[in-house]
């Protein structure tokens, strides 16, 4: 049988925490950032975890973690 293939996107977008969770960066920090207030863009820098209804879709794109 052939090895099952990690999407490579998914692996750079999403990183597994020790309690088993995935945590994923916010968007909306990439651009136009002038018009954008301080603390809306430092809130921006911190990690999310991903939510329960998006759990399932990100474990099959990680076949063996």
């Amino acid at each position: 049988m052939n090895k099952l293939k990690t999407l490579k996107s998914a692996l750079k977008r999403f990183k597994k925490t020790a309690s088993g969770k995935f945590k994923r960066k916010q968007a909306n920090l990439r651009h136009i950032l002038t018009k954008k207030t301080s603390t809306r863009k430092r809130h921006l820098r911190s990690k999310k975890i991903i939510s329960h209804s998006n759990v399932k879709s990100v474990k099959s794109f990680f076949p063996y973690i």
